[in-house]
């Protein structure tokens, strides 16, 4: 079957062609996608290369890039929407689902899902009521979290000796607080100079809370005692910077008393919540943070006199009660008056006892005195005399006894050699003992005796009565305890010995 033939281009074009064909001159040849979703992206960009849109906020994400991805909705359509990182540092608020903004940017297109999207430069909350429905969810998160919890806020130091202080250093609210402190009790003042509007606020605000939280204790900068957070009034616009979640949190973190004082007594931001305690305006924080001077001097003097009269009160009430109770005592005189009648009773006993005694003594010393005759002493002087010539020591009978006790210790030496039983020893004789060191004295003995011992004048020699062999080795000498000779005894005084005792 032949195979049809292409048209020429002179024939018109057939819809039920199988293949596709292009005549020449074709005003709509066919495009690739990437070149149409290219033609489509420009036409877009070059459409909408500026707009501004109103919408609610809902699926905000923030990838780890620091890119933002969101959609904006009304009540019919939905446009989702990017804004790049360095655009979304700069917001000045933190965007969540629900809040109506206005979204600055550009309208483009992403072939890679053919869609199209917002590209936000810029974005605002969408007037004041969002503004405030933001501040009210924001408000409830962290209340959930218990951050504005009434329990967990911290008394302020009666006399802080340094204060912080938050706030611009150009603005008025410096210069307040300082003439504040100045005049009620002045102290020092660390001021940590932030923005406190605009963009970056929040994070410098939140930066120097803490910043003083952590100063070192003794320091080259004095770590205060309390911490003053000050704006003057504003807007709510103007306030939003200390509504921030990020201030919110570093204030209620702090490890130093916070003392909020945000715009004026009627503004109120969530930084007030956080704080330890509210004041109205900052000239009113620099009032709460220290006492009055002059108030204080009059009340230690105030509390002096009351000391002094006190004590007065407190004295006159103790005389009287000692007067009152010595009125009840007796008379000095009353009291001592039976002691002093003893006194003289006993001074009086006492002279004539010692007369008393006098006369007995004289009596005795006399009767006694006259058996004291001097032929009586003298006689009993000489016979006490010649008792003791009888009497004094002779050296004769000195010497008998030594001559005594010699013969009696030259006796117990001979009869101490005639009794030692080693002396046979020297003349040829032998010991024998047993293996217990017992002397063998005859046969019998010696054959019930496995091991024997014989004993020479130059050794010992151990044998065997079973075999009848003389040991290898000679056993070791038997210890013997030497024989202590007895003392000589003391010869008793003779009859005829005649040598008197001194004792």
């Amino acid at each position: 079957m032949p195979f049809p033939s292409a048209p020429d281009d002179d024939d018109d074009f057939r819809k039920d062609a199988l293949l596709a064909s292009e005549r020449s001159g074709d005003n709509a040849p066919a495009l690739s996608i990437s070149e149409i979703s290219a033609q489509l992206k420009r036409t877009v960009e070059d459409r909408f290369g500026f707009v501004r849109v109103r919408g609610e906020l809902s699926g905000v994400k923030r990838a780890a890039s620091g890119h933002l991805y969101m959609a904006l909705k009304d009540e019919s359509a939905r446009l989702d929407g990017v804004m790049w990182r360095g655009n979304a540092q700069r917001l000045g608020f933190l965007p969540e689902d629900g809040v109506e903004v206005i979204a600055t940017g550009k309208l483009t297109t992403y072939p890679g899902r053919s869609n199209y999207q917002l590209v936000v430069e810029r974005m605002e909350i969408a007037g004041e009521g969002a503004l405030l429905a933001l501040l009210a969810k924001t408000k409830a998160r962290l209340e959930a979290e218990g951050l504005f919890d009434p329990r967990r806020k911290r008394p302020l130091p009666f006399l802080p000796r340094t204060i912080g202080v938050v706030t611009s250093p150009t603005g008025a609210v410096i210069r307040d607080i300082l003439h504040r402190l100045s005049d009620r009790f002045p102290c020092h003042v660390v001021v940590w100079p932030v923005l406190v509007q605009g963009q970056g606020a929040a994070a410098q605000v939140a930066a120097a809370v803490r910043g003083f939280s952590e100063l070192p204790e003794g320091g080259p900068i004095p770590r205060p005692d309390v911490v003053i957070v000050a704006r003057g009034g504003g807007s709510i616009e103007d306030l939003w910077g200390f509504n921030e979640e990020v201030v919110v949190r570093a204030i209620a973190a702090s490890t130093i008393p916070v003392i909020s004082a945000v715009g004026h007594e009627t503004d109120t931001t969530l930084a007030d919540f956080a704080a330890d305690l509210r004041a109205p305006t900052p000239t009113a924080a620099a009032e709460i943070a220290v006492p009055v001077r002059a108030e204080l001097a009059a009340q230690v003097a105030e509390l002096q006199a009351r000391r002094g009269r006190a004590m007065a009160r407190m004295l006159g009430h103790a005389r009287e009660r000692l007067e009152s109770r010595g009125q009840r005592l007796p008379a000095p005189e009353a009291l001592l008056q039976p002691q002093a009648q003893r006194l003289d009773d006993l001074a009086d006993r006492l002279r004539r006892a010692l007369l008393h005694r006098t006369e007995i003594a004289s009596g005795v010393l006399a009767r006694h005195g006259g058996a004291l005759r001097p032929a009586l002493l003298t006689h009993r002087l000489e016979r006490e005399r010649e008792r003791l010539a009888a009497r004094r020591l002779r050296p004769e009978a000195l010497l008998q006894r030594i001559d005594h006790a010699r013969s009696r210790i030259d006796a117990l030496d001979r009869l101490r050699r005639s009794l030692d039983p080693e002396a046979p020893l020297q003349r040829g004789y032998v010991l024998v003992t047993d293996r217990g060191g017992h002397v063998v004295k005859d046969r019998a003995t010696a054959a019930q005796r496995a091991d024997l011992t014989l004993k020479f004048a130059d050794g010992t020699l151990a044998v065997t009565t079973a075999t009848g062999t003389a040991g290898a080795e000679p056993a070791p000498p038997v210890p013997t305890a030497p024989t202590a000779p007895r003392a000589p005894a003391r010869a008793r005084p003779t009859a005829g010995d005649d040598q008197p005792k001194l004792l």
